[in-house]
């Protein structure tokens, strides 16, 4: 993994860059637009995994017994 390293350019692997150089062409935007929206993305999907694993442990914990008892049926 490359650390980031604020307020300098990172260095990136060349077809990542290259990837990057071609699609900020297309949306006439920067390569550091791109990675800020990426990251965001990420940010915004783990926490929305979090929340639904969550979401999944309380519906679990809160019906276990009927759980329980549809397994035994």
């Amino acid at each position: 993994m490359v650390p980031f390293r604020h307020g300098h350019d990172s260095e990136t692997p060349p077809e990542l860059d290259s990837a990057l150089e071609s699609l900020a062409r297309l949306r006439h935007t920067s390569k550091h637009a791109l990675l800020i929206e990426a990251a965001d993305r990420f940010a915004r999907q783990e926490s929305k995994t979090a929340r639904v694993l969550a979401s999944v442990d309380e519906i679990t914990a809160e019906y276990a017994d009927l759980l329980t008892r549809l397994e035994d049926a």
